[in-house]
């Protein structure tokens, strides 16, 4: 059983840290690519995971201390809402505790002290998207909706990009050091199947629908059944059970729960010489081209707002409600984006949505980091 680590709601650090913090923002990110990562995972011998060992204990701060340095300069008073305070603690903790680690060059530092550290910060980390959500919310309540500028939306974009960074980063460190699973390297899959995440994607989403409605769409998968590529499936079923969400909800309150049969949820499926693409089709209504380009800045939704009122900072992501949130479709176009791929929504009004996701299907992609503060 892991200690509870100590997350930095109301501490204050002393001027050595925050120091130390603000020398490490200025140097720049390191971006890894897809390929490098299944290149040590395929022979992940002793000396070559000491060395991204040694990587990530230098890499790791300096990404880590970048955000710190933003959240402390976020305008509008963000900064100071209660919620985005715990999140800016939670990182300066995570600076410290890597900080505190010897430089992993011996096996038995980089075999299981530095790893049982990264999995510590992963789940110390684990809330942070709620907490966000949490601290905007502060943000529109006590300034008014004029509070959430196109500033705190592009604040926003970098700060989950580089979460999806780091916790890819950790996370693909931390598999490489448990029993190998055939076909897949660390948390990359040398033959993701698209059509299979998509039908685990489906019972999510579906699942979590009833539980909301009472009833969900069916959803069919058509086109290249068979694909497979080099991708991480957990980033593909995310973006697919967000977007399964937002056209199941659409569905229903189009049509009405009690309509039978539902018009279905298409999921077409096609490979190109440079991209896997992935087309999510219903007949919820779709959105009036007005509403566009509101699609993709937080807390936009038509949803009734949920409650974030949870009693723990240590609440997990995954109980992120069924719809109202608002973060879910620029958080997965994010995760489209993260190895080159893009995530498009096409919509016609008084019918239904198309979201196309395009992933990118060579292995040499570099990972997209958000650019160097000022």
């Amino acid at each position: 059983m892991w200690a509870r680590p100590v997350i930095g709601k109301g501490s204050s650090p002393n001027a050595e840290t925050l120091h130390r913090i603000h020398y490490l923002a200025q140097f720049k990110q390191r971006p890894v690519t897809l390929k490098q990562l299944i290149d040590l995972g395929m022979t992940p011998t002793r000396q070559a995971l000491r060395q991204e060992a040694m990587f990530l204990h230098k890499e790791l701060p300096v990404r880590l201390s970048h955000r710190v340095v933003e959240l402390e300069r976020l305008p509008f008073g963000l900064a100071e809402m209660p919620s985005v305070r715990i999140v800016r603690g939670m990182y300066i903790d995570s600076v410290q505790e890597i900080a505190a680690l010897p430089n992993p060059g011996t096996e038995d530092d980089e075999g299981h002290r530095f790893v049982t550290a990264l999995d510590q910060i992963k789940r110390r980390h684990s809330s942070v998207v709620l907490l966000m959500a949490k601290g905007v919310l502060e943000l529109k309540k006590s300034q008014g909706p004029d509070a959430l500028k196109p500033e705190v939306y592009e604040f926003l974009d970098r700060f989950f990009m580089s979460r999806i960074g780091i916790r890819m980063l950790i996370g693909q460190h931390i598999a490489l050091h448990e029993p190998p699973r055939p076909g897949y390297v660390g948390l990359i899959c040398e033959r993701c199947t698209p059509a299979a995440v998509a039908r685990d994607a489906i019972t999510v989403a579906q699942g979590l629908c009833r539980l909301h409605y009472g009833v969900a769409p069916q959803v069919v998968v058509v086109g290249n059944v068979d694909l497979g590529f080099t991708y991480v499936p957990t980033h593909l079923r995310h973006m697919l059970i967000e977007l399964l969400k937002n056209s199941m909800r659409a569905i229903i309150e189009f049509h009405g729960p009690d309509r039978d049969p539902m018009p279905p949820i298409k999921i077409v499926l096609a490979e190109g010489s440079e991209d896997v693409t992935i087309k999510i089709s219903d007949e919820g209504g779709g959105i009036a081209r007005s509403g566009m380009p509101q699609i993709w800045t937080y807390l936009y939704t038509t949803a009734q707002l949920p409650s974030l009122d949870f009693d723990s900072p240590y609440a997990q992501d995954v109980q992120v409600p069924f719809a109202g949130l608002g973060f879910g479709l620029p958080i997965s176009r994010l995760y489209a984006r993260y190895f080159g791929g893009e995530l498009q929504v096409i919509s016609m009004e008084g019918y239904g949505t198309d979201a196309y996701l395009h992933l990118k299907r060579l292995g040499d992609t570099v990972e997209t980091l958000p650019r160097k503060l000022c």
